[in-house]
């Protein structure tokens, strides 16, 4: 019989045959890693059931495979609220802190034993299933609410959209991205010229919350199922004992669950588990930033109880940061939009926290000679907060009498201009050429910024085109540009040119706080620009500021003050000034709402917050009277903690700072 030619009940249980082969063939090779069909007979089954559903699509069902391409794009995510309160972990940094946690578990419970498992360094999710469906999944966001995303988990082909069996449950779990696939993003992103994404955790963050599911789907992510969190796990309606139980449940139902993980009973054994882990480390697929011990037994946990935001019955223990050994190949001088010379290391490619580094800062040539570092030498490199490449020291006992030491040059690398040292910073080395095309080329990519104008689009090689073909010669020409124009050069066409116009056109209204901090004037950052737009209140108020009146600002000193007048005391910055005037940008300050009790409150951001952007919370603190810091510190009053918060929440734990949710945030504005 021709296929097309079925009743609509024999294609309704090819249908349903085709989705429980393609289902279990799914299993065997996203969860096991052990296909039993080739890629082209899964994909011709595949393309049958589509054509089914899509010829008959009565006859498609939540669980479809074919569900897992993503769909309509969202314009915003809805707001969850857990069940069960998705709780972080307290952090602990050494052995000695593992034993103590021991310790205050032993005082309420005797004999306890652990879990012992790999801590995946991505983001936090729940899965919620009703009778064996996959019906929604949310990130963790404050632990009490977070964003409904099961348009974009449903795309994670390790993800059941039917369980094995009819249950009503509820999991967490960690979704990431694998290292593979991660590099494989950011070489292409490098091809086309565009930003690379910082690590795989980030990367596996931006991609699970993205509107449209069908970009989710494009990066690969895949999950850990870790915990159970509520519910049946077993149609019976028992309930487990304990915590590896569940796990081996919750694989047996078709989830992916951690394997190299043990149950221990004494510190030796929990301790030598973290040494293998360390050591596996790079040897895995994906990134792991640390081990989690918890108490197995689940009926001891509830003895144990819950913290305020942590559970007493686990901690994770976080790796030292990871340092490697490889070869400073040579030195390089990247030139800044301040004009200051730094000096970066070229390094033999290294597996470091998640991606591969080639290069790492220098910071300066006092750095350079404090350390003895020589180009040639085995150096130690590490990454500064697991983000920022940087060479620790240099291996000296391993040189051969090859190496050479290092010496700033004594002209510009960009224009070949004079460089002094820097009278403020005698570690500094600057260029004097204020027409320096690698100064112009930074100062423009700045301005463009996201803390600043937010010009979507203008990247540095867009930049470097409008430049090569001399369409600016400074910021203010950015707003003279024409699409036409723009559409001519290489790799942007009419669209792009368009979208580039727009965005350009938007930035006008970015507010006289984003457009002193735009500006670049040495020392000026946010916090800054923020108070000269308070205190002056339009742009060309601050061209006539004293140095004493900016001395009495708050922060201000007097090199920051100086730094000021000396930006509007030149008649070509004051030019440029005017002309973004004239150019139609907002150069008054709005009028601030009056102050909700933020006055004179300090806080830090971190983490995905649940619904507004970080910008968009900072500027909400701002109107409402307080300050926002980019880093935590005794003077912090408050951390505003969102998920996949890292260093600075630890950070805030250990110096006793208030640390609260988005939530908690606008109760205090409310």
């Amino acid at each position: 019989m021709d296929k097309d030619k079925k009743s609509i009940e024999e294609l309704s249980a090819e249908a349903a045959e085709l989705r429980r082969k393609l289902t279990y063939h799914a299993e065997r090779y996203y969860v096991y890693d052990s296909p039993e069909i080739s890629d082209y007979d899964y994909d011709m089954m595949y393309a049958r059931l589509l054509h089914i559903e899509t010829e008959h699509p009565e006859l498609t069902t939540p669980d479809s495979p074919t569900q897992r391409v993503g769909g309509k794009a969202l314009d915003k995510f809805e707001k969850v609220t857990h069940s069960v309160k998705m709780n972080s972990l307290s952090d602990v940094f050494s052995y000695g802190e593992i034993d103590e946690f021991l310790q205050r578990v032993s005082q309420t419970v005797k004999d306890a034993e652990f879990s012992v498992e790999p801590k995946i360094d991505g983001l936090s999710v729940s899965l919620r299933y009703e009778n064996g469906i996959f019906v929604q999944g949310a990130t963790r966001g404050d632990g009490s609410e977070g964003e409904d995303v099961t348009q974009n988990l449903k795309t994670v082909y390790s993800i059941p959209l039917s369980l094995k069996k009819p249950l009503n449950l509820t999991v967490r779990g960690e979704v990431y991205m694998p290292r593979e696939v991660f590099e494989d993003i950011n070489a292409k992103r490098e091809q086309a010229g565009q930003a690379l994404m910082a690590n795989p955790r980030n990367a596996a963050a931006g991609s699970l919350r993205q509107l449209d599911s069908k970009i989710t789907a494009e990066r690969k992510l895949d999950i850990f199922v870790f915990n159970f969190q509520e519910g049946d796990i077993y149609t019976d309606g028992s309930s487990p004992e304990y915590h590896s139980e569940t796990l081996d449940t919750l694989s047996s139902l078709g989830f992916k669950v951690l394997e190299d993980r043990i149950v221990a009973k004494s510190f030796d054994e929990i301790t030598a588990h973290i040494e293998r882990l360390g050591a596996m480390r790079d040897s895995l697929s994906y990134d792991i930033d640390g081990v989690v011990i918890k108490i197995n037994k689940l009926s001891d946990r509830v003895v144990l109880g819950e913290g305020t935001n942590t559970p007493k019955w686990a901690v994770a223990y976080k790796f030292p940061p990871e340092e490697k050994e490889t070869r400073l190949e040579d030195v390089t001088i990247a030139v800044g939009r301040t004009g200051v010379l730094t000096p970066t290391a070229v390094l033999s490619p290294v597996r470091l926290a998640g991606t591969t580094v080639s290069r790492a800062t220098l910071h300066n040539i006092e750095f350079i000679r404090e350390r003895d570092i020589r180009i040639g030498d085995t150096v130690i490199v590490r990454k500064a907060g697991d983000i920022i490449p940087e060479v620790v020291r240099a291996v000296s006992e391993k040189r051969d009498g090859s190496e050479t030491e290092f010496n700033m040059p004594t002209v510009c690398p960009s224009c070949k201009g004079p460089v002094v040292r820097d009278d403020g910073d005698g570690a500094a080395v600057r260029c004097t050429n204020s027409s320096c095309p690698a100064q112009l080329s930074r100062s423009i990519e700045h301005f463009a910024s996201k803390g600043a104008m937010n010009i979507d689009g203008l990247g540095p090689q867009i930049v470097d085109l409008l430049l090569d073909a001399g369409l600016i010669r400074n910021v203010a020409d950015l707003y003279s540009l024409k699409a036409e124009d723009v559409e001519k050069l290489d790799r942007m066409g009419k669209k792009s040119a368009s979208n580039l116009i727009e965005a350009i056109e938007n930035s006008k209204s970015a507010g006289l706080e984003r457009l002193i901090y735009a500006l670049g004037i040495r020392n000026i950052g946010e916090v800054a620009a923020a108070t000269l737009a308070k205190r002056f209140g339009t742009l060309e108020n601050c061209f006539d500021a004293t140095l004493e009146e900016l001395c009495e600002l708050s922060d201000f000193g007097e090199i920051t003050a100086r730094n000021v007048v000396d930006y509007f005391a030149s008649e070509q910055n004051r030019e440029l000034c005017t002309r973004l005037c004239e150019a139609g940008l907002v150069t008054k300050a709005v009028a601030k709402q009056a102050s909700s009790g933020l006055e004179g409150l300090t806080f830090v951001i971190t983490g995905t917050l649940p619904t507004m952007s970080r910008d968009e919370a900072s500027a909400l603190i701002k109107t409402n009277g307080g300050k926002v810091s980019g880093s935590v510190s005794g003077k912090t009053d408050y951390l505003v903690a969102g998920e996949a918060a890292g260093s600075k929440l630890t950070k805030a734990q250990q110096l006793g700072v208030r640390i609260i949710s988005e939530a908690d945030l606008l109760a205090m504005l409310s």
